[in-house]
């Protein structure tokens, strides 16, 4: 037997001013047929495990189609036409098929109303092709805006149970055993889901801490009633203005339905009763930084209003204009900046020059820190990863990167590409040792936590304003249900 393996994969910012287009995903990761294989050999991701679960059982792993980029805008209507149309042209080049493995990220969104549940389009295209007995078992990322169309289409539905998301190749060896059960008449799996009118708070989706602990622990304990084959808790993604932005839950039976739903209605309803506990705290970046430099470090500041994991602009100056403020402290802090990182690289190592760095991409992230700078060194921005982290991935590159100081004890790395700091190579691969800062600034919620936590004191999540403020509220929302809590009260 023979299985395809289809991912497209974006998360998809639609309050970000810069949109998607074809040439990202053809910078970060464009592939079809064998090149998917050769690009998540002995990798950490899910496709990797999605390989490795049938390589194990004698089943052909038939790589079809790959696709990713970096969290951002929008994706453009054209590119969603162009990945459309390179996804099946691989399908009908890829010969007969038994079942998939599909990858979508559960948040990618594009342009009109046929593409803003962008999954749903393709996935459904999908079962249109191949028809209703041909299993489709799916994987995606808890930050999944999960729609009925995802979940009326796939036999399974399977989220990362870990945020950080540091169990993806975990999640991909257990779609593959399903796969597997299922093509042999094993099993015959159901799922249904549960969709509430409510969201969780990205500052409270940590997985291993309350809230959420507790939503897990009751998602574990039904994984031991007979008959449940999987579950999964769908944290959201509040940054995408799409119908089915919120939480949700699904649970997969063997053949029960009304098992299923009883089960994920549970889960939900846990959500709502608990409701309150996940709307979040606030420490803005005044108070942040002076925790940080009251407490032993090196502290960690996450900056939640520009989170690069979730489509930011990776540019935010507002935590660095306060280091560079108070001038008592040293800290790091990384710049998505191709110009200032230009100019740097031209005027040459050991080179006093004066640069305003940062906060161009838009108006809601800092302005730019005017300062006089010595450029200390220069570097090709790539670097490999080869710890468990966020996303699974082990190839990284920032581009072109030069890194500065200024006279007030602010190390900046500027960058000419966009990078989630997921590992702590945004750091080390450019010579520096985190130990020699007090505060590391981190552009993220969750995702930096697996590679910072171990070198730092403390961490704090710090809410800055930008295109992925902590407070979904802040948000001007078009498609979104009503009544939807925190937005508006819940009866009951």
């Amino acid at each position: 037997m023979r299985v395809g393996i289809l991912s497209l994969v974006h998360e998809s910012n639609t309050f970000a001013v810069t949109p998607t287009t074809i040439d990202l995903f053809q910078r970060d990761g464009l592939f079809t047929g064998e090149a998917v294989r050769e690009e998540f050999a002995g990798g950490l991701h899910q496709i990797t495990g999605f390989m490795d679960g049938l390589d194990e059982t004698g089943i052909e792993a038939v790589p079809v189609f790959y696709a990713s980029t970096s969290p951002s805008g929008t994706i453009t209507r054209s590119t969603c036409d162009e990945l459309i149309e390179r996804m099946f042209a691989a399908l009908d080049e890829a010969g007969p098929l038994d079942g998939f493995l599909v990858s979508p990220h559960g948040a990618n969104a594009g342009e009109g109303d046929d593409y803003r549940d962008l999954d749903g389009f393709w996935l459904t295209k999908l079962r249109d092709h191949v028809g209703p007995d041909v299993p489709i078992i799916c994987v995606i990322d808890p930050h999944a805006n999960l729609s009925e169309r995802m979940v009326d289409t796939c036999d399974v539905t399977i989220a990362y149970r870990s945020n950080p998301h540091l169990d993806q190749r975990e999640r991909g060896l257990e779609a593959a055993s399903l796969i597997v059960r299922t093509l042999r008449g094993e099993i015959r799996p159901v799922q249904r889901a549960s969709f509430p009118t409510f969201g969780i708070n990205i500052e409270r989706q940590g997985t291993t801490l309350w809230p959420c602990l507790p939503l897990y622990e009751l998602a574990n304990e039904q994984l031991a009633r007979p008959g449940v084959l999987s579950n999964s808790i769908v944290l959201g993604f509040p940054y995408s203005d799409v119908e089915e932005m919120g939480s949700s839950a699904v649970v997969v039976t063997d053949n029960d339905p009304q098992l299923a739903q009883q089960l994920a209605d549970e889960l939900t309803a846990y959500m709502l009763t608990h409701r309150a506990d996940f709307v979040g705290e606030y420490i803005d970046e005044v108070e942040a930084v002076r925790q940080a430099v009251a407490t032993d470090g090196p502290v960690c500041l996450l900056d939640m209003g520009d989170n690069v994991g979730g489509g930011s602009a990776a540019d935010s100056t507002l935590i660095a204009h306060e280091i560079h403020r108070r001038a008592d402290t040293t800290g790091f802090v990384c710049l998505f900046d191709p110009a200032s990182q230009d100019l740097a690289r031209a005027a040459g190592h050991g080179t006093r020059i004066t640069l305003a760095m940062g906060g161009k991409t838009d108006d809601r992230h800092g302005t730019p820190l005017k300062t006089e700078v010595i450029v200390k060194s220069l570097h090709n921005g790539n670097f490999e990863e080869s710890e468990i982290r966020h996303g699974g991935y082990i190839h990284f590159e920032m581009g072109a990167t030069a890194v500065v100081e200024t006279g007030t004890g602010l190390t900046i790395s500027l960058t000419s590409q966009r990078i989630v700091p997921v590992s702590l190579g945004v750091v080390t691969s450019i010579g520096l040792d985190p130990a020699d800062f007090q505060i590391l600034v981190a552009k993220g919620v969750h995702a930096p936590v697996a590679a910072f936590e171990p070198v730092c004191t403390k961490l704090i999540r710090v809410n800055t304003s930008g295109a992925t403020a902590a407070d979904m509220r802040t948000f001007d929302y078009t498609y979104r249900r009503r009544p939807m809590y925190p937005f508006e009260e819940l009866e009951g």
